[in-house]
């Protein structure tokens, strides 16, 4: 089974109703869990690192912490799971009794107090590794294994969208033989292609995507969004090739079975068999 788990980023326009939606959309898609993100401007980035202007605009993305609970609860209503990514370390405790998972995100991978906060809540942490190498991922999945956490790694490419010449997929196979890890992909192309490659030839079993609603999220002008049914199209087709596997026995199938007897007869070559030739006169 293939999970794609939907990432809401600040397209919620902090707007509830809205921010419900969009878990509606990602259950019916056929995704398994939708991913918000918590953030405070303020104790996101160095004072000064941004123009205030700019702080006045990302601040406008914030998530509203009194939308947790109620998100929580319309996930597991429509049967799919809630998660969140903390960005500040109290956010980890705030989103301790909501989230069925971490996501730790490409940018903090360095940031071992975060990391041990997420770990020792006993919840599973997913971390993407995006502007990573190996040796930074290597420590990362060692403080989180001290702490008794057995992570789940995102390979990406952390730009906004990525060039699909640039999804590196064969990295995952590195990632996945060098920590041992369970390795997916966190799409940033929005590539049917590079999304079917992951899976059937890096046989990830976890896809995580950037979705909108309607192309009015404050994220999809970069170009790294899937609309519900450009992914909704891609998880069927996925699905429909895994129903494809069958059970492995090379007999005759049902759908096969009225046109057996229409073989060519290994006496003379001509179809249909001999004994549906004799059972006609």
């Amino acid at each position: 089974m293939i999970n794609f788990i939907a990432e809401i980023s600040s397209n919620h326009h902090r707007d509830l109703q809205r921010s419900i939606k969009f878990i509606d959309a990602a259950s019916q898609a056929g995704c398994s869990a939708v991913k918000f993100q918590l953030f405070r401007i303020d104790k996101l980035f160095a004072v000064g690192a941004l123009p205030d202007k700019e702080v006045a605009r990302r601040k406008k993305w914030e998530l509203p912490i009194d939308f947790i609970p109620k998100l929580a609860l319309r996930c597991h209503e429509v049967g799919i799971e809630f998660s969140c990514t903390p960005f500040y370390l109290d956010a980890v405790a705030e989103l301790e009794p909501y989230v069925d998972f971490y996501k730790v995100a490409s940018y903090e991978l360095l940031w071992d107090d975060l990391l041990v906060a997420c770990a020792r809540t006993g919840k599973p942490v997913i971390l993407s590794t995006g502007m990573a190498n190996l040796d930074e991922i290597k420590h990362a999945v060692e403080v989180l294994r001290n702490n008794n956490c057995e992570p789940t790694l995102l390979h990406c490419t952390s730009a906004y969208p990525t060039p699909h010449d640039e999804a590196n997929l064969a990295a995952i196979e590195t990632i996945r033989n060098s920590t041992g890890c369970e390795v997916g992909w966190s799409d940033h192309t929005v590539n049917t292609g590079i999304i079917h490659r992951a899976i059937h030839k890096w046989k990830v079993k976890i896809i995580e995507f950037h979705l909108d609603l309607d192309g009015k999220g404050a994220e999809f002008e970069s170009g790294h969004c899937w609309l519900p049914e450009q992914i909704g199209s891609v998880i069927k087709q996925v699905q429909d090739a895994q129903d494809g596997d069958g059970n492995g026995i090379k007999e005759p199938g049902p759908s096969e079975a009225p046109d057996r007897p229409w073989r060519a007869d290994p006496s003379d070559g001509l179809r249909p068999l001999k004994s549906i030739r004799d059972s006609s006169n």
